[in-house]
């Protein structure tokens, strides 16, 4: 980890406004920041530290995919909006691809293929920002974001400084990083840095990629991958655009080998995946849609039809309402399965 002095330019000035958060979280929830600013260029951020400093909270916003947000949001809430994507090495082994933190994580990924800077397409139409990503530390069908990481930028909102990081600093675990252990607001992700290896080869492991038709026949392309996941991911999951929702509300639990064993044998058909350490990962869509919560809800909040990993607002919906409904499932696969399910989303 290196740091970096202070934007030695003139700050751009931050004036908070209220704001409502309502079309900024996919969820769709009714929400209301008090103090709000969009950060749209790196000088505003010495102006956010003097701001930060004075506000009893921050609360730092990407695309709003991973959150849960209550009806009244108080202190500061800064969304970051910085845009850029440049390629900064083309070397034999790898491309080195920067994307600024503001930038939506599905078009980034989309225009990289486009560049035939290929590596990332297993990723596609995740939703949220680039600067979203190393905090949760996504990945999808095979491929998990640490693999493709390289280093990053972030503004330490207390310290009033520029650090850089690498994979060690930002502690990358399944669904997880540093950035989530420390304190709530203390840095914004401004650029992140991917190495995509060369010779690219596909990732094709997961059985729902094997078995597409667009990878079935010939040599794969990365824009074939791209596509086919796109497919797959629109066929089970809802749009946010239409269908409030967070995503996969739930992390696959990860037990020891002897656990998994022990399920297998009262559950035949249990869906698991063997992980490098000799741990097993269980799906827990799978778990959900077992105790019966596929297409039920209560009240405004649902647990979607085709895919039971994922909460949505059927209208209307409350932070208490979606919490609720969360913590009826984790009762239900506790009591079944003895297995603890862990929200993925940040409940604010």
């Amino acid at each position: 980890m290196s740091t970096h002095s202070a934007i030695e330019t003139a700050p751009n000035a931050l004036t908070p406004v209220a704001q409502d958060l309502n079309p900024l979280n996919t969820l769709g929830l009714a929400s209301r920041a008090e103090a709000f600013v969009s950060l749209d260029d790196v000088s505003q951020l010495p102006a956010l530290t003097d701001l930060a400093r004075h506000a009893d909270s921050l609360l730092v916003l990407g695309g709003g995919s991973n959150l849960v947000l209550p009806e009244r949001v108080p202190g500061l809430v800064a969304k970051v909006a910085f845009k850029g994507v440049r390629l900064l090495q083309d070397r034999s082994d790898a491309w080195l691809v920067e994307a600024a933190g503001g930038e939506n994580w599905h078009g980034f990924v989309e225009q990289c293929v486009a560049q035939g800077w290929d590596g990332l397409e297993n990723l596609a139409l995740i939703p949220g920002t680039v600067g979203a990503a190393p905090v949760q530390n996504i990945g999808a069908y095979g491929v998990e974001f640490e693999e493709r990481f390289h280093s990053l930028t972030a503004w330490d909102v207390p310290a009033g400084r520029f650090v850089e990081m690498g994979p060690s600093d930002c502690r990358f675990s399944y669904r997880d990083s540093a950035f989530k252990h420390d304190a709530p607001g203390r840095w914004i992700i401004v650029s992140v840095r991917f190495a995509l290896p060369r010779p690219w080869r596909p990732v094709l492991g997961y059985p729902d990629l094997q078995r597409h038709e667009r990878l079935a026949q010939g040599a794969p392309t990365a824009r074939g991958v791209f596509d086919a996941v796109c497919e797959i991911r629109r066929a089970k999951l809802p749009d946010p655009a239409v269908t409030g929702n967070a995503g996969s509300f739930f992390k696959n639990p990860i037990v020891e080998a002897d656990v998994r064993d022990s399920l297998a044998q009262q559950f035949p058909g249990l869906v698991s995946y063997a992980q490098p350490d000799g741990r097993y990962k269980l799906a827990a869509g799978w778990l959900i849609d077992q105790c019966g919560w596929k297409g039920q809800a209560l009240g405004a909040a649902g647990v979607h039809d085709r895919q039971a990993l994922v909460l949505v607002n059927r209208g209307g919906a409350t932070a208490a309402d979606i919490m609720a409904l969360a913590q009826a499932i984790q009762a239900s696969v506790q009591a079944r399965y003895g297995v603890r399910l862990e929200p993925e989303p940040v409940v604010v």
